[in-house]
């Protein structure tokens, strides 16, 4: 008999979470304004509102933090760090920031100006956010079968060649700040960019002389899906892997809070040393000094453990196994939900799921609220809201997917827990039916609204 596959840890600590009341809950999401992230860690019982910076940190991430230095300049914490990050990705030069956002701050702040383009794979809400706050204009190049919840295709976040050659041969050179390709692609379902689509940008970014960037948040999930969805790539190393994706970029900016398994960091790695000297003006002013940019030393001592530890095969087998698994559970519910399953979160349709919501009525928004009023689960709305209005129309923007996230934190849950999200998903859609309206905006910011929006039922 073959061994079952198990995961490459035990359990060392655990948190209590409390569970709830339906009433309960519906009060609490009343006085949030129906907006799930202003609703209190304690109310929640499931919290698969990101996989950002929530995952468990190892016994080795601990005692690494132990032996942080926290000199403010030239810290060996940081040493550390840029040991890391030179093996595994094979940057030279590299900025330590506090998380991701802060990383697309500084470089933006060397490379975008007021009317340039930025054409990418689907850019996910900071992203896009810090590129119109500029007053610049981001252009999606996804591949259509992206938008395709139920076709099985191995990569659909691959960057569509055809539709970024058409934006670089039809602007001027001197407007397109560079191009950005996030993998996994998240806001797509978290979907997996191959190795021969980066290729193929590395060859239009040479061709027509632009920069070329990669969003490397979930670089390690990516790199596993090369090894097993990609001709040529099975008997390859994640490490490997890894290093070829990024000789294809001329620079990364990471989200350490994902595939690196830390609660707080990032960093930006450069291959040219003049770009990485005019961004170190502005990760001083933004951020801090260069050799810690707003970590801590210990902070750095762990990331630069998780970065290992994130690339291990059968951490990322047990990691992405999970994710199907809950997956798998939904889907044998009958729930539409978006296939292949992704890296690092299960993305419900919530067209599907609930067809008599108007898209003017926010349906990926009144899933995730009756989730949480179901279950206390938290997950995030993908859709309307969050595509915020258009900077200079001011009306909304119909995305043309309209999901419900559900990340899931690494090395959190237990499967049994992936089983009573599977199930509190079934009993909302066995009383779809019953949900006839949806929500209006009360109040909201002029950008990125859908953290801090108030909604009110119709």
């Amino acid at each position: 008999m073959v061994l079952p596959f198990t995961e490459p840890f035990k359990i060392k600590m655990v948190e209590s979470i409390n569970k709830s009341t339906k009433e309960e809950r519906e009060q609490w999401i009343r006085d949030a304004s129906f907006n799930l992230f202003k609703l209190k860690s304690e109310q929640v019982f499931i919290d698969f509102l990101t996989d950002s910076g929530t995952g468990a940190m190892s016994d080795r991430q601990w005692s690494a933090m132990m032996l942080g230095d926290e000199s403010y300049a030239g810290a060996t914490s940081y040493y550390n760090l840029k040991k890391a990050i030179n093996e595994i990705t094979g940057f030279s030069y590299f900025l330590p920031v506090h998380q991701g956002r802060a990383a697309e701050n500084v470089l933006f702040s060397v490379l975008i100006k007021e009317g340039d383009i930025v054409p990418g794979n689907s850019h996910f809400d900071t992203t896009k956010g810090h590129i119109e706050f500029r007053k610049a204009r981001a252009v999606d190049c996804t591949a259509d079968i992206a938008f395709d919840s139920t076709s099985f295709h191995p990569f659909k976040g691959n960057v569509d060649l055809d539709k970024l050659e058409n934006v670089l041969r039809n602007n001027p050179k001197e407007k397109i700040s560079f191009i950005i390709v996030t993998i996994t692609n998240n806001t797509v379902g978290g979907q997996p960019v191959s190795m021969e689509n980066l290729k193929g940008v590395r060859r239009l970014a040479d061709k027509y002389g632009i920069l070329f960037f990669i969003d490397s948040a979930r670089f390690a999930e990516n790199a596993w899906f090369i090894r097993t969805r990609e001709e040529g790539y099975a008997d390859k190393m994640i490490k490997e892997i890894v290093r070829e994706m990024f000789s294809y970029a001329d620079g990364i900016t990471m989200s350490s809070k994902k595939d690196a398994i830390v609660n707080m960091g990032g960093f930006i790695g450069f291959k040219d040393e003049e770009l990485y000297q005019k961004a170190s003006v502005y990760n001083i002013i933004y951020e801090g000094f260069i050799t810690y940019g707003g970590m801590a030393g210990r902070d750095m001592n762990a990331l630069a453990q998780g970065l290992y530890e994130g690339i291990d095969p059968e951490y990322l087998r047990s990691r992405i196994s999970q994710v199907s698994y809950l997956g798998t559970r939904m889907k044998d519910y009958g729930i539409p939900v978006l296939e292949p399953f992704g890296g690092h979160a299960i993305f419900i349709d919530a067209r599907k799921f609930l067809p008599q919501i108007p898209l003017e009525e926010y349906p990926a928004q009144v899933l995730a609220v009756e989730l949480f009023i179901e279950g206390g689960i938290r997950g995030a709305e993908i859709g309307t809201l969050m595509a915020d209005r258009d900077p200079k129309t001011r009306e909304n923007r119909f995305p043309s997917r309209e999901f419900v996230r559900l990340a899931v934190p690494r090395r959190v849950y237990t499967n049994n827990h992936m089983d009573y999200v599977a199930a509190a998903v079934k009993n909302v859609f066995d009383r779809k039916a019953s949900i006839r309206k949806g929500f209006r905006i009360k109040k909201e910011a002029p950008i990125l609204r859908h953290f801090t929006v108030e909604l009110e039922r119709l």
